[in-house]
């Protein structure tokens, strides 16, 4: 997705919409998801956390806001406003820019999730900012251990 126009920083641009659906459901969704992926390789999940109860399902229905790539360097970000979730701006966007946010993503399953965004801050999977280091030290460790292995 990208700017058509110039928008300024702290520019509400779009807002993620979808079904609201409960926690269980959008386990539920989200393994079915996971398995048909796996099968034929397309990302499939479009769930956006809403609160303690409930997600947001924007893969149904006229939904453009789910067809905003990630970045490790975004130049929006996601925030829940009101129980809404807007797509903001974080810095003057140029028009013609694509419009890019940090998915977020818990470490918790990382390696299901490689990033190939390529700015500066990416570590090769989509994880929240403030978990990259742990992550970046894992795969340090883990890529010592395997060179000690070498004979």
């Amino acid at each position: 997705m990208y700017a058509i126009v110039d928008i300024a920083a702290e520019t509400e641009i779009i807002q993620y919409v979808g079904e609201k659906i409960t926690k269980k459901e959008s386990t539920k969704r989200a393994l079915e998801w996971e398995e048909h992926a796996r099968e034929t390789g397309e990302g499939l999940v479009y769930i956006f956390e809403l609160d303690d109860k409930y997600d947001i399902d924007g893969r149904l229905g006229y939904n453009p806001a789910r067809y905003m790539n990630h970045s490790c360097n975004p130049n929006c970000e996601a925030i829940n406003k009101e129980g809404e979730i807007w797509i903001v701006a974080l810095q003057f966007i140029h028009k013609g820019e694509e419009l890019v946010y940090d998915y977020g993503y818990d470490m918790e399953h990382f390696l299901e999730h490689p990033c190939l965004c390529g700015s500066k801050n990416c570590i090769g999977y989509i994880v929240r900012e403030d978990q990259r280091k742990k992550v970046k030290k894992l795969l340090n460790n883990k890529k010592k251990k395997c060179r000690r292995k070498k004979y």
